[in-house]
Formats: C-alpha cells, structure tokens, sequence
C-alpha cells in the first residue's frame, strides 16, 4: 500500500487534486496502478503522457527507495486517507496527498498556531514574538512555522524555551537542511515537536518549493500569527492562503514607516487579519481561555438599549459567538440595519466584534 501511495506523488503530471481524482474515480490507490489504460483514458483531465507513466509503474521504483529512507530514518509518511494525517490540512482542497513526519508533537493537538513573518526581523519584532510564545505557554498550543531565518527561528527558539511543542515545515527534503544553520535547533525540535514536509529525500529547498511550503504553514493551524513583514513576501502569502482556507489571521502592527510593518499594517488596514497587541488578543478572540479562568461577563452599567438592541443582545445571550448572518435570520432586521445596531452596541461597550463576523456580548 505505501509503495503505492508514494508512487502516485511522483506521476508526472498528477498533482494532489487529481491524484485524488484518480484514486476515487479507480477505487483505491493499488487500483490505480492496476487499471487499464483504456479506462484511464476516459478520467476527465488526465492525458495519455500521465496514463503511460501510470500504465509503465516506473515511479514504483523511486517509491521503493524513499521506503528504505523513511524507514532508516524513523519518519513517518501519513497519506491523505490515513487517520494519522492532519486533520486540519485535510479539510484544504489542495494539501499534499503524502506528507513526511518526523518528531514527538502531536500535529492534530487540540490548538494550533503557526507564526511567521519577515526573514530579516528587527529587535521590535523579536522581542513580541519572544512574549507571544511566552503567554501561548499559558494553554496547550502547538507552535507551527517555516524553520526560516527571523521571525521563524525566533518563535520556534521560544517554544522550545517555554516548553512548547513546535513544529518545522520544510520546502525540501528530510535528508538535508536549510538553512544549515538552524541544524542544531532542528534536533532540538525533533524531541520537543518536530519537522514536516510533503518533499521526497533529494529534493532541494527550490524556489518553486516555498509557496508550497506556505500553503502547509498556513493549512495546519487553527490561527496565523504574522509578526513583522514587508510589503511582499512569504508571510503575506501564507496570511493570503489562511484567508482562503477560513483560517482566523492575526497581525501585529507597527509604525507606519517601518518597512519590516508594512505588511501587517495592510493586512489590518484591508481585514484581512485582526490587530493584536499580545497572545492574549488572540487567546481571547479564539475563545481559548480555561472555563475556570473566562472572564465573567460585565456589561456597561447604566446603559439605555432601545428595543432593536434589546432584541440584539437577547440573541446574543443564546451562546458565546454568533455569526452575523444568524442575527440578521433571528432577529428579522436587514443586514444594514443589523450592522448599525451591532456598531452602537460596540461603542457603548455592550458587544465585541470576533475574527469571522462573529458577535459576542462583552
């Protein structure tokens, strides 16, 4: 089974959505190396180069080498049908049919948050970093990045140094290291979390392979944390793929002619991530804290709610965070409507706005 299912990342031609195509469409991973080429003619989007690599099994010969790798070196490949395979990446239309896996964390931990940002990290973007990491310590987290230079490196020093698990995510091959000089942290991690990556042993840390890498950064956690980032870079890409994936993306602001907070600066200015100051922002709007330690609920005294917002905030009372769709259904009102209401109500301190268009009551 696993020869074939390493055999069919390497088709060319075959990427992770049709090699799921391909799988569903014959039934099994095995029965696509044992069907007939007539009948994968007939697969809408897969062409006669793709069948006679399919047909030849040459692929099969590569697989059975990076079985003898996985298994000298202790790595664990988890296939997209397997139940050990994140879950979180899993609900992404385009993650990884295989990943590789090499470490002690638990990548299906019950919260997770990748943090990354700028390469070239000033004193400014370290020093949050370094107390973010330090209150995510607070609760049971999984510490997700790229093992890059800057912000990178420094979340996943913090982790190991708060005792968190945190986890490395590769753009090339477990039988090397880039950079090398995050070779001594890695084998830290391997005991205090671990590294991941979707590329066979060989591969190098190509250009082409970073966007990929990205896509796993951002597909693995349950929020994204960006400290520090230019105009353009990896970080904005990867916040760009945690949009998509309806990941919540968080964003830590800095002054306005800072060229390494420029990039959080646009992502707050264009929603596409929340301003936060510290890991309690995020802590909070995820609703993370430990019941025994929420906050209790205090509403402005003395505050006069007309009957619309009365009616507002008795929705709200029903559970912790309500979708605004929901209040517009519940509550009978436009959608205009409901969002001047929920604006006043903000203001009076009454409601707080969540990453999503969530409202809860403050």
């Amino acid at each position: 089974m696993l020869l074939h299912e390493i055999g069919i990342t390497l088709i060319p031609g075959v990427g992770d959505i049709n090699g799921r195509k391909l799988i569903s469409h014959c039934g099994g991973v095995e029965a696509v190396f044992k069907e007939k080429r007539e009948a994968l003619l007939k697969i809408p989007g897969i062409g006669s180069a793709t069948v006679n690599s399919i047909v030849s099994q040459s692929v099969l010969k590569r697989a059975e080498e990076e079985i003898a790798f996985i298994e000298k070196h202790n790595i664990s490949p988890l296939f997209y049908l397997d139940k050990s395979y994140p879950r979180r990446l899993s609900h992404c239309a385009d993650s990884p049919m295989m990943v590789y896996y090499k470490g002690s964390a638990d990548i299906n931990s019950e919260r997770v948050v990748s943090i990354v940002g700028t390469r070239r990290a000033t004193d400014y973007g370290r020093r949050i970093c370094n107390e973010i990491v330090e209150e995510l310590a607070t609760i049971n987290v999984l510490v997700v990045s790229g093992l890059a230079y800057g912000i990178d490196t420094c979340a996943h020093k913090a982790a190991l140094k708060n005792n968190i698990d945190t986890l490395g995510v590769l753009a090339h091959g477990l039988d090397r290291l880039y950079p090398a000089d995050n070779r001594n942290l890695a084998k830290e991690m391997g005991k205090q979390g671990g590294l991941l990556n979707e590329f066979l042993s060989k591969t190098n840390p190509d250009r082409e392979n970073f966007p990929k890498r990205n896509r796993i950064v951002a597909g693995l956690a349950d929020a994204v944390i960006v400290i520090e980032s230019a105009a353009r870079g990896g970080a904005l890409i990867t916040a760009g793929i945690a949009n998509s994936y309806n990941r919540d993306v968080f964003a830590v602001p800095g002054k306005l002619n800072d060229k390494y907070s420029e990039g959080c600066n646009m992502l707050v200015k264009t929603n596409r991530a929340a301003l936060i100051q510290s890991a309690a922002d995020v802590i909070l709007m995820m609703q993370w804290q430990p019941e025994s330690k929420k906050p209790s609920k205090q509403r402005k005294l003395f505050v006069e709610l007309s009957a619309d917002e009365e009616k507002i905030v008795e929705i709200l009372k029903e559970k912790e965070g309500v979708h605004i769709d929901n209040i517009v259904m519940k509550s009978g009102f436009t959608g205009s409507k409901i969002a001047a209401l929920l604006l006043n109500l903000e203001f009076e301190g009454v409601v707080v706005s969540l990453p999503g268009k969530m409202y809860r009551l403050n």
